[in-house]
């Protein structure tokens, strides 16, 4: 194969390759002991060699090498395994080039005409691989070179498909094809004689929306922060519309919250993504989503099957999917039987003799002594070897843990110690028992020993018998476990509420929990060993909650209970600490350890934040409030007359927000909210969602009557807070600090009567009314709604910035914020082109904490060196055509701006340089470029430019006070007085630096600054007249420095009567330098002349992408 042409100093060093083949320019090598028949010691030690080395390290076998006459240098540009692989590109060579080298007379022509003949190769060699991948790979061919011509992006912005569309312009179509890459979209359409093309990075992509019009059947809306483009015409609108959701969705989850939100390995690297690799992602996401698998299971096989379903005595056909730990079936209708076969209860998978009724079974035995036979299967035997060697390997895996358990577990006493409650009273000795409690995990649920008085006891027992007979009737002809058939029937029972006997065996095995527990033994009490003790910020945080936790309930006024909810919640923030503790995962854990042991409420607890709520505990709620956004498209979708009498479903989507975090938990009474957790752990998110519609359909006459949000918000209250449910059959009064329990009997008489509505009635009425809603749906819903939401996030980031640097500069504000968009642009285009480590510097670069004390990562853009000089050409308001210099002027700028010597650049380091060019006065300008010519800006060694020690304009206060060591218990000053007193202080930090007199220039330095102003000057208009104006300036500052320098000599000793001259101490002051510019009006006119901001920005937004894009193209090339 052909390789990047790579040097080779020796070209047979210690004689281990024997050349076959030769001419002036090229050399076909054999490595030595390669083919050779006989025994030499030579070949035998070079082949002992190559086989002691790892694949990774091992030489091929065949090489051929450029070489120029007369060099002592080599270059490799291809090898091979084969000789058959290495003679077909020698005949290349020999036909194609060999005749053609012959005509140059510098040899060193000829290494760089071959060298970029090789890399021409290699890029047609990665074409022709992506082509192939393509179903019509001709077609995608022509595609991709079209794609590279009309856009000139280089060649690492991969495109993933295209298709044929039309684009609209007001009322005019435009014929032409629609690129999506890996980061941008892009449409090119050439009609008539006229051209028409754009770009759209799918950061800019701020909303995705489809549309129906009277001129277009359906149309594709894709809206950005400056405009919408229309587009139509598509053969299969709902494949483009979807391909163009996922990767607008991947690139901004990669690009904006890369900290943040969890990105399958495979979407980490843009290179890999084809259409397929989007098909398949779409699809686990749908399995991981419909069965809350584990988020790292890795999705296999996708087969149409039927299983044999005993409670209905038939084959139900549907689709099988296998993954790295699972057995998935699904039938044809979502939600009418599905099936969960860990991989780990299974025994054996084997093939059955087919038969005509029975064709390709499969037969899977689970240690339950229980089998499930499978049919229909095509392509069973791949199927069948496939699942058994992933079984194996699964097996082994066990083995060798519980091997190394048992090991461990004989050296040692188990720790910490289980124990049963006995009594529910506080000790004598409250301190000294509640550190016992501290490390001592309960081994049964809190329910079993604190009880909540109920009315009517009698009745409820009664009817917890009933759900119990009902259950043992159900799980004798659907199974028990994890692997139960999940049926209409279960849904029936769960709306009813599950017996608190069930209920936490129940959670375990509807979230598959209890897999988790049991491939993990002993985790979670390591855990707590490791993190009970230790102080953070998530365990300040926690003990801050804990007695907030379900105050009422008994079991949370007793230490024990708030004890193992300190275990829990620490455990899972040292588990996790990318989310460590997020407010409503206590309410959460509170209600799993009423009904579940402790180490199964943790387990729950991971299932709920890592599985079933994925993205929903971060730092900023991502999840969650992607929810919230689908909710509100829903509400659109399934109840058009509330959404057509209240225009601004804002405030009602808003409220779902506490809804989800705590599934209901804050809302609803006690016992009516544990059936919402039941239904949750039977349906996911799906029950959210299904239950919050019915809520507002049950209200949505009162509340298309609201004339206020806080009205709207009372009617909901209050209508949850009086569903009761068969625990509790009297509805509960509002808690008397509420105005709802004031107004209750006011209520009560008023034409609206109130309702007391009934948990199980309202979950089945949801089931009823919303249960077509799909998983599919609900997850396609979440890709187009994550962009809006991230987009939202990017929009405050970009306001607190900007709010901050505001004050320091004079820069009109929206050429401030296109600046920003500058400044963001070029940190993008690093990530879409730069190289590996250029990419995970800027990200790095890009999260930092805002404060010591915060909890939470706000992403702040900063540009390294190569970015900022790339904006510098782009904004210096000088022309210059000296392209060496200004890059040696950007250098020693870059390096005064970097005021934490971090060698990073913030917006507001680079709005306030910005601002001194444009915005400033003569004198402040001529400042600038003064100290962009002392040290530390200057040294001698441009290449290695000394840091910067004192700021240049403003000041690095935070806007959260740090406490002094010994004052933790002050008040933090509230944020308005912070404002003030960090302008207060940059005001008096800027007086300081007017007042302070500058370092003294010495003569080399001043010979810089004149080379810096000769440079400035070349393209203006009044070249010359500036010219002759800096020369007498020159002349006039170099007299001065010499009589001062005279004048220094005279006072010091003389020998001979000739004075000591020393270069050294020839100086000049900012002052004389200042006064002598200002002598010359031509150079007076020429840095008091306005530069119009807006217009340079504009041209450096046309400029900044092809620029950038040619000048990492041109360091990938020379590297």
């Amino acid at each position: 194969m052909w390789l990047h042409p790579e040097e080779v100093l020796l070209k047979n060093a210690l004689k281990l390759w024997v050349t076959e083949r030769s001419n002036d320019f090229f050399l076909l090598q054999r490595r030595r002991g390669h083919g050779e028949s006989t025994g030499r010691i030579t070949g035998l030690l070079v082949g002992a060699l190559d086989t002691v080395l790892d694949s990774n390290a091992r030489v091929t076998p065949f090489r051929i090498l450029l070489q120029v006459p007369g060099s002592q240098v080599s270059w490799v540009i291809a090898s091979g395994a084969a000789i058959e692989e290495v003679n077909r590109h020698w005949d290349w060579l020999l036909h194609n080039l060999l005749h053609s080298l012959s005509v140059f007379e510098n040899k060193e022509d000829v290494a760089s005409f071959v060298k970029g003949k090789v890399k021409g190769l290699i890029a047609e060699e990665v074409r022709g691989r992506q082509a192939a991948q393509e179903e019509e790979p001709e077609k995608f061919r022509e595609a991709l070179l079209k794609f590279e011509l009309h856009f000139g992006l280089p060649s690492s912005e991969k495109l993933v498909t295209y298709y044929s569309c039309c684009c609209w312009k007001g009322r005019v179509p435009r014929q032409g094809f629609l690129y999506l890459s890996i980061n941008h979209m892009a449409f090119y359409s050439f009609l008539l004689g006229k051209e028409v093309k754009f770009v759209i990075p799918w950061a800019e992509v701020t909303r995705l929306e489809r549309v129906s019009t009277g001129l277009m059947t359906e149309a594709i809306v894709v809206h950005t922060r400056q405009r919408q483009r229309e587009f139509s015409m598509f053969l299969n609108l709902e494949e483009v519309f979807g391909v163009i959701g996922q990767l607008a969705d991947i690139a901004l989850r990669r690009l904006l919250d890369s900290e943040g939100l969890e990105l399958d390995r495979v979407l980490q690297q843009p290179a890999r993504i084809t259409k397929r690799v989007l098909e398949e992602q779409a699809l686990r996401e749908y399995v991981l989503a419909l069965f809350r698998l584990p988020r790292g299971e890795r999705l296999y096989e996708v087969a149409s099957c039927s299983v044999w379903t005993p409670h209905a005595r038939c084959h139900t056909s549907g689709t099988l999917y296998t993954a790295d730990n699972y057995l998935c079936f699904s039938s044809r209708e979502e939600g009418n039987c599905t099936l969960l076969i860990p991989l780990t209860e299974v025994l054996s998978i084997e093939k059955a003799e087919s038969t005509t009724l029975l064709p390709n079974p499969v037969i899977v035995s689970i240690r339950t002594k229980k089998a499930f036979q499978l049919i229909e299967l095509q392509d069973r035997d791949e199927l069948v070897e496939s699942l058994n060697s992933r079984l194996r390997s699964l097996q082994w895996k066990q083995s060798m843990f519980r091997g190394r358990k048992d090991g461990k577990r004989s050296l040692r006493s188990p720790t910490p110690y289980y124990t049963f409650y006995y009594d529910t009273g506080y000790s004598a000795e409250e301190e000294i028992e509640e550190q016992v409690l501290r490390n001592t995990v309960n081994s049964e649920a809190l329910m079993t020993a604190f009880h909540q008085n109920k009315p009517g006891t009698n009745g409820t027992k009664s009817m917890e018998q009933v759900k119990e007979r009902l259950w043992d009737d159900h799980f004798s002809e659907f199974g028990r476990g994890v692997h139960m058939f999940r049926t209409e029937k279960i849904q029936r029972l769960v709306a009813m509420g599950i017996p608190e006997s069930l209920r936490g065996e129940l959670w375990m095995t509807l979230s598959d929990a209890s897999s988790e527990l049991e491939s993990h033994q002993g985790y979670y009490t390591s855990l707590v060993q490791k993190s009970m003790g230790q102080s953070s910020l998530a365990t300040e945080e926690i003990e801050r909650d804990l007695h907030r936790s379900l105050p009422d309930h008994p079991a949370f006024q007793n230490p024990t209970g708030i004890a193992a909810l300190r275990r829990v919640l620490t455990a899972y923030a040292h588990r996790n600490p990318k989310i460590g503790y997020c407010q409503s995962m206590n309410i959460l854990a509170s209600v799993l350890l009423l009904y579940a042991k402790e180490e199964e409420a943790f387990w729950l607890l991971v299932a709920v934040c890592e599985r079933m709520l994925p993205d929903y505990f971060n730092r900023r709620v991502i999840g969650a409030q992607v929810d919230q956004s689908v909710f509100e498209e829903l509400i659109r979708e399934r109840l058009p007359e509330l959404a057509e009498h209240v225009p601004d479903l804002s405030s009602l989507s808003s409220v779902s927000l506490s809804w989800f975090l705590t599934l209901f938990l804050s809302v609803l009474p006690f016992h009516s909210a544990v059936c919402v957790v039941d239904c949750f752990f039977f349906h996911g998110i799906k029950a959210n969602f299904q239950l919050g519609l019915a809520v507002l359909d049950a209200n949505a006459a009162q509340l298309s009557a609201c004339t206020d949000d806080g009205q709207a918000l009372m009617i909901l209250s209050s209508f949850l807070e009086q569903v009761g449910s068969e625990a509790s059959p009297s509805p509960p009064s509002s808690p008397p600090s509420s105005p709802l329990a004031a107004d209750e009997s006011s209520r009560r008489d008023s034409d609206v009567p109130i309702v007391h509505a009934n948990i199980t009635n309202l979950i089945n009425e949801s089931y009823e009314k919303f249960g077509d809603l799909t998983v599919r749906h609900i997850e396609r819903l979440r890709c187009r709604h994550r962009i809006r939401v991230l987009q939202a996030h990017e929009d405050t980031t970009k306001e607190n910035a900007l709010r901050l640097v505001t004050p320091d500069v004079s820069i009109p504000t929206e050429n401030l914020s296109d600046v920003y968009d500058l400044f963001k642009t070029e940190h993008f285009i690093s990530l879409y082109w730069g190289d590996s480590s250029s990419v995970a510097a800027a990200e790095a670069a890009a999260w930092s904490y805002v404060d010591s004390g915060c909890s939470y990562l706000e992403r702040q853009y900063r540009l390294d060196r190569p970015q900022f000089k790339s904006l510098y050409g782009l904004l210096v308001p000088w022309p210059g055509d000296s392209n060496q210099h200004m890059d040696t002027v950007a250098n020693r700028t870059f390096t005064l701006l970097d005021q934490d010597q971090d060698n990073l650049v913030t917006f507001r380091e680079f709005a306030g340089w910005l601002d001194t060019l444009y915005c400033e006065e003569l004198n402040e300008k001529i400042r600038l470029l003064y100290r962009l010519h002392i040290p530390p800006a200057l040294t001698e060694s441009e290449d290695d430019p000394a840091l910067m020690k004192s700021p240049l304009l403003s000041t690095n206060r935070p806007l959260c006070v740090h406490k002094a060591p010994g004052a933790e218990s002050e008040v933090k000053e509230d944020y308005q007085e912070q404002l003030k007193r960090m302008l207060q202080d940059l005001a008096k930090e800027k007086e300081k630096d007017v007042k302070k007199p500058l370092p003294l220039m010495n003569q080399w330095e001043f010979i810089q600054f004149c080379k810096t102003l000769y440079s400035m000057f070349h393209g203006d208009t009044e070249e010359n007249d500036l010219f002759q104006a800096i020369a007498t300036v020159t002349s006039l500052v170099l007299q001065i420095g010499e009589a001062g320098h005279r004048g220094l000599g005279s006072s010091g000793s003389e020998v001979d009567g000739q004075e000591e001259v020393d270069d050294k101490e020839w100086t000049i002051s900012f002052a004389q330098i200042l006064a002598s510019l200002l002598t010359e009006q031509a150079l007076v006119n020429f840095f008091e002349k306005s530069v119009d901001l807006g217009e340079k920005i504009s041209e450096a937004k046309e400029k900044q992408y092809q620029q950038r894009a040619g000048l990492l193209t041109l360091q990938r090339r020379s590297s």
